[in-house]
């Protein structure tokens, strides 16, 4: 029996630096996500170097209009397919679309007074188009996409100057098409300032002269978005009285690899951590022990004063979550097997099973993960992300994908087990609904989506979209409410 409640949100995400291509067409600017290069000569699991973007990247980035190893300039043609996309995704059944605005489409730069007005077409026609196939927004304001030009003109998030810029992007988005919107989340995994700094906060770690200084700006940069998504929270609640915001993290659960106290506690510590980038949304103030740690380590977090009130008094009111894998944690884990996936790496669990790109599934993870969050903040709760990237292999016009349909099936089964136990769930979007570009290793073949898009890593194919055997199954997932989990 299912216990997923009536008006439960089925659906599926992607972001548009990894769907929309068309880079340079419609006013759009340069973003972070435009100089990200595929390197096919790099371990596909070494997420340290894929992740990372040099101050001669990018400069080798702005010198070339090349979309072959520069992927996310060519998405998938959502641009100008997001008809067609939508029309299956309708026949899916989904309720709801996660996606997101690019900033650079509506603000080029950043920095100008006014918004590209192609821009703003394009997300109207976006949302009304959503609107007739009756599937609910879900809109992410920043995910990985920030104008290239505050990165080199203003060190990013650093600047405080940024704030300003951020609040015109937010309320031109929120006049514009907010007539559409009812969910709305500020900034795409909040937490992740630290495993790629570059795309989340625009910081360019070659700049400071010690890692000590580059920590100092990253957290000087994430206290600035703090307050941008508390500003942005302010004003869609003043707005729009009926829409709701809220906080998105990674959620990166850890466990004790064995009843050591030593490792319970640095697991503890660890998702400890992790919570501390939610507690700043959900509460609105920085909790005791990153005072603390911000004191011992000599870091100023340079704030004006009304901050404070600021974060206090514009508090999210749900909390969503991107969930992929759980880690171990341990004191001793010198000699032992590594995994690692989307720049965290752990002790391998010997009771999971682990995917190409060292990503290790842990269904039971995801339930522990919503008990825990919902005791913690007495918050709805979105799981805005989860699903297994795989190779996909392409036959008669379809996938055969029995092992993302088991991924699914067991995933769906914890959430409502969890929602059995008196979690509020709001709903869940997969990602990515659709194969679309990798964000860490920018490739094609790591597939997400129940549809696939025909082109490989370097852009060949037709760009085609074609049923996986996974459609029909989440199809009737969605159709039954959940009850055809339990079925033969």
């Amino acid at each position: 029996m299912s216990n997923f409640p009536k008006d439960f949100l089925w659906g599926g995400a992607i972001a548009a630096n990894q769907a929309e291509g068309a880079w340079n067409i419609g006013g759009k600017g340069l973003s972070v996500a435009d100089v990200a290069k595929y390197r096919p000569e790099l371990d596909v699991k070494d997420y340290v170097s894929q992740w990372h973007v040099t101050p001669e990247q990018i400069k080798e980035g702005m010198q070339t209009e090349d979309v072959v190893y520069w992927p996310k300039r060519r998405g998938i043609d959502f641009y100008h397919r997001y008809k067609e996309d939508l029309t299956l995704f309708k026949e899916l059944g989904i309720k709801c679309l996660r996606t997101s605005i690019a900033w650079t489409r509506i603000f080029p730069n950043g920095i100008e007074e006014e918004p590209n007005t192609e821009g703003i077409n394009f997300y109207v026609n976006l949302f009304k188009e959503m609107e007739r196939n009756e599937i609910e927004p879900v809109v992410t304001l920043s995910h990985y996409e920030m104008p290239l030009y505050l990165v080199n003109h203003y060190d990013g998030w650093v600047s405080r100057d940024v704030i300003s810029m951020f609040e015109r992007f937010v309320k031109v988005c929120v006049d514009n098409f907010g007539q559409y919107i009812n969910y709305w989340l500020t900034f795409n995994e909040i937490d992740s300032v630290f495993r790629h700094p570059f795309t989340t906060v625009g910081v360019v770690e070659e700049k400071y002269e010690s890692k000590k200084e580059a920590e100092a700006a990253i957290y000087q940069a994430l206290h600035h978005q703090f307050i941008a998504s508390s500003l942005a929270t302010k004003y869609i609640h003043e707005t729009l009285p009926n829409a709701k915001v809220g906080a998105m993290l990674t959620r990166t659960l850890a466990y004790p690899l064995n009843s050591n106290p030593e490792d319970v506690a640095l697991a503890q510590r660890h998702n400890r951590e992790n919570y501390f980038y939610s507690d700043v949304q959900v509460f609105g103030e920085y909790p005791q022990f990153m005072k603390k740690y911000f004191e011992d380590e000599k870091i100023e977090i340079k704030q004006l004063s009304g901050d404070e009130e600021i974060l206090k008094q514009h508090t999210v009111d749900f909390v969503s979550f991107s969930y992929y894998m759980s880690m171990i944690k341990t004191v001793n884990e010198k000699d032992m097997e590594k995994v690692g996936g989307n720049l965290i790496t752990s002790v391998k669990n010997p009771y999971l099973e682990t995917s190409a790109w060292g990503w290790q599934v842990d269904p039971v993870g995801l339930r522990i993960s919503l008990i825990d969050l919902y005791d913690r903040y007495h918050l709805p709760l979105f799981i805005v992300e989860n699903g297994i990237g795989s190779i996909d292999e392409f036959v008669d016009g379809t996938v055969h994908d029995d092992y993302r349909i088991d991924y699914f099936k067991q995933h769906f089964k914890e959430i409502d087990r969890a929602i059995s136990e008196g979690v509020e769930v709001i709903g869940y979007t997969s990602w990515g609904i659709i194969d679309i570009v990798s964000a860490s290793t920018s490739q094609m073949s790591k597939r997400y989506g129940f549809i696939y898009v025909d082109a490989d890593d370097l852009g060949n194919g037709s760009y085609d979209r074609y049923k996986k055997d996974s459609f029909h199954w989440y199809k009737k997932v969605i159709e039954t409410n959940g009850r055809s989990l339990y079925l033969n």
